[in-house]
């Protein structure tokens, strides 16, 4: 298998705007390879199946999606309150909203995930991971809630997202003052 990183990121990034653009069924190696402006049989050295490929695409939507440290330090110097794990979620919110192909990517996948079970083993494990480290997360910075709240932020930031990246409901109310509204509704005073 190749191993030149700069070239792998290259291909992932540009599956993940191949699939933002036109949903799972274009996403070849084939399409990658075009994509990325690479000669045919690229992606394939890469990713020999395209089982490697999605475990790719979602390891590097991870990468793409990850927090920047230095908001990081910014926030865990601040005292653990109902106002900084709204902090916290204006941070998941703008990462998601600022990377848009990408979180369209990875609804591309969650849909695909309905339909193809190795897909939904990928995203399922990704996902389950990524919950358990945002509640040992909270947990560990002593924000309020737990376990139950944290699920409950994931179920209403998915819907509050998924809106703002298709048709929203309500454009004239700023993103910022519904995840406010969310910290005051959903967690524990």
């Amino acid at each position: 298998m190749a191993r030149n990183d700069e070239r792998r990121a290259r291909l992932t990034d540009a599956g993940l705007e191949l699939l933002a653009d036109e949903g799972a069924r274009g996403l070849t190696h084939r399409g990658i390879d075009k994509a990325a402006g690479v000669p045919a049989g690229t992606t394939s050295n890469y990713f020999a199946t395209r089982d490697a490929l999605v475990a790719g695409l979602v390891e590097r939507i991870g990468e793409r999606l990850a927090p920047r440290p230095e908001v990081l330090r910014e926030l865990a110097g601040r005292e653990p309150t109902r106002e900084l794990f709204a902090a916290y979620m204006r941070d998941i919110v703008t990462r998601l909203l600022g990377n848009r192909k990408v979180a369209v990517a990875l609804y591309e996948l969650r849909l695909e995930a309905t339909r193809r079970p190795e897909i939904a083993k990928v995203m399922g494990d990704w996902q389950r991971e990524a919950f358990a480290a945002d509640v040992a997360f909270n947990d560990a910075a002593g924000l309020p809630g737990g376990r139950r709240e944290v699920a409950l932020f994931h179920y209403a930031i998915e819907g509050l997202l998924f809106d703002r990246l298709t048709t929203p409901i309500d454009e004239g109310t700023p993103t910022d003052e519904i995840i406010d509204d969310l910290v005051a509704g959903l967690l524990p005073g």
